[in-house]
């Protein structure tokens, strides 16, 4: 079966062109570099990993309940639409939410993967581009990843969201060296990381959790790899070019919150667009979902230097404002510790299997004596 035998929607044309501007920038200077982001990229090349290896790909998944998820988070709950569905229909609407929510895990990854490798050609700094480098393979990894689960375990997959490909067109279109950094490393990551961690910490089935629990490990150093170098870089530009990167991303954090109501799903289930849109305002969960989602992205945006008034303004209008104290540090440890947890805790218990097969057999072996 073709891979677009699963799409739900036609995604249309097989290759997006994305126009691309800049300059490609060789540096000479092969010197140490910056201490932080020499460490930060041999801990890229010390943290690679297999992913056929390290996720248990044997574990089942039901399509029709992939997550565990309570049925409030799903925005059509408590609906006429939602009381007239069977538990079969209940159970495709599961399927199709959590398609549509990796789909985009899946296209924003591929992004990610394109714009690392934009940083790599376009970063004036040898130290940045040795990181990037790592950053590549990691999305690359992560695209592996999320296209395998929803290939053989979700079973179908949704055309990428029109806001989250408007935000990466204009990510990459701009000739701006740092804005691959800005628009992917702080607001798409940042705004994935946060999605990630919600379902990690809901989800009551292994798999996903292993999925999400091992990419947030890559991701935490690649949001602390956007701070690294826009902080040293943004300390250097003037009021005006400081305030354009403002604009931009006060645009890219609205476009990244009208991206998550998932009305693609609810269309599909024969929902007109006003009531599927009022339904997904008014759904306490995507509400919690959506404040939740920027809690990576405004102690970053803040932390690197950009936190103008109309900056500020724009995330008290998105109920997001408190944000900017969060503890990012402590954001990005604990999911450094969820996935070796995570490990220690598989290898325990696989070890532990292992022992007991070994004692059965000598026991075995011992009755045949």
């Amino acid at each position: 079966m073709s891979i677009r035998d699963l799409y739900v929607q036609d995604p249309g044309d097989r290759v997006w062109k994305v126009p691309a501007s800049g300059a490609a920038r060789f540096s000479w200077d092969y010197d140490d570099g910056r201490d932080r982001l020499l460490a930060l990229y041999q801990k890229g090349k010390d943290k690679q990993w297999d992913a056929n290896l390290r996720i248990d790909w044997g574990q089942e998944v039901d399509p029709h309940d992939p997550l565990g998820t309570p049925d409030e988070s799903m925005s059509l709950y408590g609906t006429k639409y939602w009381d007239k569905m069977t538990e079969k229909d209940r159970g495709e609407l599961r399927q199709h939410y959590t398609s549509w929510q990796f789909s985009q895990f899946l296209h924003g990854e591929q992004g990610a993967m394109v714009c690392a490798a934009r940083i790599v050609e376009s970063v004036p700094d040898l130290d940045a581009k040795f990181y990037s480098a790592t950053q590549t393979m990691d999305e690359a990894r992560h695209a592996e990843i999320y296209s395998r689960f929803l290939q053989e375990k979700i079973g179908m997959l949704y055309p990428v969201n029109d806001n989250l490909q408007a935000l990466l067109s204009d990510t990459l279109e701009d000739s701006r060296w740092d804005m691959p950094y800005l628009g992917m490393q702080v607001l798409i990551e940042g705004l994935a990381l946060a999605a990630f961690g919600m379902i990690r910490d809901t989800t009551t089935k292994p798999l996903p959790k292993q999925i999400l629990a091992y990419v947030m490990q890559d991701e935490a150093r690649h949001v602390a790899f956007g701070r690294m170098a826009l902080r040293d870089y943004y300390k250097q530009l003037t009021d005006a070019e400081l305030r354009e990167r403002e604009e931009f991303v006060i645009e890219g954090c609205y476009l990244m919150r009208d991206r998550l109501r998932g009305l693609e799903v609810l269309e599909n289930f024969g929902i007109p667009h006003d009531e599927a849109a009022e339904f997904t305002e008014n759904s306490e969960f995507l509400h919690l979902f959506r404040k939740l989602l920027f809690s990576r992205i405004v102690p970053c945006v803040k932390d690197i230097g950009l936190w103008g008034e109309r900056l500020q303004r724009a995330y008290v209008d998105m109920g997001v404002f408190e944000m900017g104290d969060s503890n990012l540090d402590l954001l990005m440890a604990q999911d450094e510790e969820l996935a070796e947890q995570l490990d220690a805790e598989r290898f325990a218990a696989e070890e532990e299997a292992r022992t007991a097969e070994v004692a059965a057999a000598v026991a075995e072996g011992a009755r045949g004596d």
